[in-house]
């Protein structure tokens, strides 16, 4: 028996994930499964980027109410498999990388960070730089050493850290967490994974400014203050700590005035698209569909829409 398609569509901040899952969703059999840590709570709307398209896993959690990658993991597996069972294809289409990472390859029930591991590595980066260690975690966990740029600090840290406080390698606790879910989805699926992104880093920065600004225009503020003025929030929370709602939230607090404000949203804003390029960087089996300042794909013909791109890679590799 064939195994059942199961697609991804990444990609970083405002470089239209969101359209081009639709289009998709929209010519196909399909329905989307949103991937993002922020678009779980209720009450944010603007800052989110909500969509219209109905979506799985979207307004399922209060603001007050964390919600952890593992829960994710839960959660979007039993999406999947009702998308499936009703013979449709899941569509999995988002930015947080991090949710990505775990619902594909797996996320253990790992040691606790030890503060004094986590020191001496950061001594030994701060000597050596952080290549060096990623060399040392290719020597023992070469398998997740090939997924992480050189200079990635924090996930080389903490691979190295689970490493030298357990025994066991990153790899190995979640090959362990796989078997007792049931297995890779990978496996399971035939998985097409595309990334979407505009070609010129300039158009990027572009078109996160102006969904910023567009943001602002549609009450950000206001949407920010409805939540600052609730007395079970508090700016540890991940739902306040979301890129948007944390720097609106400092201007409420009185640090620093609105201006500032946006100026610290688009900051953050491309601080994640960074991010969130450098977890695509290395990854595997990934098709990027890259595009002009217009929007347009790059791919095959100027005029070539990047859904109508996709749309003639996902019938090619079906053939």
């Amino acid at each position: 028996m064939p195994r059942p398609e199961l697609l991804c569509i990444m990609g970083p901040t405002a470089a239209g994930k969101t359209a081009l899952a639709v289009a998709i969703a929209e010519a196909r059999n399909c329905e989307l499964i949103s991937v993002d840590s922020a678009l779980v709570y209720r009450g944010m709307d603007i800052g989110t980027a909500k969509p219209d398209y109905p979506h799985h896993l979207i307004d399922i959690r209060d603001p007050s109410q964390p919600y952890s990658a593992a829960e994710f993991c839960r959660d979007a597996r039993e999406a999947i498999e009702a998308v499936t069972a009703a013979g449709k294809t899941p569509v999995l289409v988002g930015g947080t990388m991090l949710y990505f990472k775990a619902l594909l390859d797996g996320l253990a029930d790992m040691p606790a960070a030890d503060p004094s591991i986590r020191d001496h590595l950061a001594q030994e980066a701060a000597e050596k730089g952080w290549p060096h260690l990623h060399r040392m975690l290719s020597e023992v966990d070469p398998t997740l050493a090939k997924q992480i740029h050189p200079n990635h600090s924090q996930r080389i840290g903490r691979a190295l850290e689970v490493y030298l406080a357990s025994g066991v390698t990153m790899t190995a606790w979640r090959e362990r967490q796989l078997q007792a879910e049931g297995g890779s989805l990978r496996d399971r699926y035939s998985l097409r994974q595309i990334a979407i992104r505009p070609a010129q880093r300039s158009d990027l920065h572009q078109r996160i400014a102006r969904r910023v600004d567009a943001m602002f225009d549609a009450g950000l503020e206001a949407e920010v203050r409805a939540l600052h003025q609730r007395s079970d929030l508090h700016p540890d929370l991940p739902a306040v700590r979301a890129v948007g709602y944390r720097q609106l939230w400092g201007y409420l607090d009185g640090e620093y005035d609105l201006d500032r404000a946006r100026e610290l949203c688009v900051q953050a804003t491309r601080q994640l698209a960074k991010r969130q390029l450098t977890w695509l960087r290395g990854w595997p089996d990934l098709l990027w569909l890259l595009t002009d300042a217009q929007g347009e794909s790059l791919a095959d013909a100027p005029t070539l829409s990047p859904a109508a791109a996709a749309l003639k890679y996902l019938d090619t590799v079906a053939n």
